[in-house]
């Protein structure tokens, strides 16, 4: 694991051959993005130092961490933008998540000290104490709150992509998948959803889908480029991202929208500072400004909300 600030200024960065050498671990879905193929250029404009701290916001955190002035972030790492990556010094973490996790530092006056850490590692660990919160875009799901509460900064889902030569059409049943193989991330809710539902396919007489999970975002996207996958299931800012920026590949609808937030451990009293502290954002202009920096605007929510209800199709 590597130990950052999260409170680095960017620079205007060109990113070399992002895609099938993408640094870092995690599963690069789900839920944090997977990784592009072609070279891009990661936007680095600044839209976070700027924010101010607000008394009204910082004294919703309990006294303690008012002394200390700092907490324990851990953040899943190893896609490419919208969501956390590496610049190409293999140290820099930046994204949309660590925006937002910047931000909420700045409204609460405290430091966020970031370690990295694989996808499926991070909630068990806000259990276990070691660390206080996570980020890695985490779908909020009714199974996830039993257990994690959030704080909610956006809404994204799930999504599938595409070669473009695939006669597969806009998923709207998961029978449509039944006899192709289908690649996600480990851990994720993509994986769980796919397990979930595997028994429709024997229901109606045909053969079962595979799911083929891996942990790191460039063996998902090698695996459909090769074909040994016909289809990924993911999220959809990063499915599009990904899209975008690789050739010979589509991405093919929407299929389940989740909102996503910061992760702590079950009955945290850090969930309203948290909360107050997005909506503070959202109210200055700060949150939209993060939205637009990373092309995920349509992905805005009107308030951050305590593990609400997972949002049902």
């Amino acid at each position: 694991m590597r130990t950052t600030s999260l409170t680095s200024a960017f620079a205007l960065i060109t990113v070399a051959a992002l895609g099938l050498t993408a640094c870092g671990s995690g599963d690069g879905t789900g839920d944090a993005a997977p990784a592009a193929a072609r070279n891009d250029k990661i936007p680095t404009e600044d839209v976070v130092s700027d924010v101010a701290k607000d008394p009204a916001a910082a004294k919703l955190l309990p006294a303690d961490v008012r002394r200390s002035g700092s907490l324990r972030i851990a953040a899943s790492v190893g896609g490419n933008p919208p969501n956390s990556s590496y610049l190409p010094d293999g140290k820099t973490v930046v994204g949309q998540d660590i925006d937002f996790a910047n931000a909420v530092g700045k409204v609460l006056g405290i430091k966020l000290d970031q370690e990295v850490a694989s996808f499926e590692a991070i909630l068990p660990a806000l259990d276990s104490g070691k660390y206080d919160l996570g980020t890695g875009n985490f779908g909020v799901t009714d199974e996830r709150r039993r257990t994690i509460d959030f704080v909610t900064y956006i809404n994204d889902g799930q999504g599938f992509a595409v070669r473009k030569d695939s006669g597969l059409k806009k998923v709207t049943d998961l029978k449509q998948l039944c006899g192709l193989n289908v690649a996600t991330g480990a851990g994720t809710t993509f994986e769980a959803t796919l397990e979930q539902n595997k028994g429709i396919c024997k229901e109606a007489g045909k053969k079962a889908y595979d799911v083929k999970t891996y942990a790191e975002p460039s063996a998902i996207w090698s695996s459909l480029q090769q074909g040994r996958s016909d289809v990924v299931m993911s999220t959809i800012n990063g499915l599009r991202y990904s899209v975008a920026h690789q050739e010979g590949l589509k991405f093919l609808n929407e299929f389940h929208r989740l909102d996503v937030g910061f992760a702590f451990k079950k009955g945290t009293p850090l969930a309203p500072a948290f909360r107050a502290a997005v909506n503070k954002l959202i109210a200055d202009g700060t949150y939209a400004r993060i939205l637009k920096k990373w092309g995920t605007s349509p992905s805005a929510i009107d308030r951050s909300q305590i593990s609400p209800p997972e949002i049902k199709d």
